[in-house]
């Protein structure tokens, strides 16, 4: 084996979800609507392949659309910073969401839920000094 210098890993660019092809609109109300993410715009060679882009800081979440997924099944799941967790849970308690409590993490506190398509979601507030 020899010992070549492992290529630089500068950042996350983006991530993926998906949800049913045709759920756009809904997919929209929820992200942008109630979670009040920014639609980014996408590029004019992808438009045609459904689906949106969400703006979160220097991130971007990519929405996609995908049939034949299980999507409530699995762990996989964004994990979004945010103030005030006590009002988020609120919110998305009146919303309809049913809210699970994560395991404790010290310095972390956290919830979870499955948005309107299955995905799982992850809340979290940094505990500060």
């Amino acid at each position: 084996m020899t010992s070549a210098a492992v290529p630089i890993i500068r950042g996350l660019h983006h991530v993926q979800i998906t949800i049913p092809v045709g759920a756009e609109e809904a997919g929209r109300a929820f992200y942008c609507g109630l979670l009040g993410l920014t639609e980014a715009p996408k590029p004019a060679a992808l438009q045609g392949r459904g689906g949106f882009w969400l703006q979160i800081g220097d991130q971007q979440v990519h929405v996609g659309t995908e049939e034949g997924v299980e999507r409530g099944r699995t762990k996989a799941h964004l994990a979004y910073e945010v103030d005030d967790l006590a009002a988020w849970r609120a919110r998305l308690e009146a919303a309809g969401r049913v809210i699970l409590d994560a395991v404790p993490i010290p310095g972390l506190e956290r919830f979870e839920f499955r948005d309107p398509f299955g995905n799982r979601v992850e809340m979290l507030e940094v505990s500060r000094p």
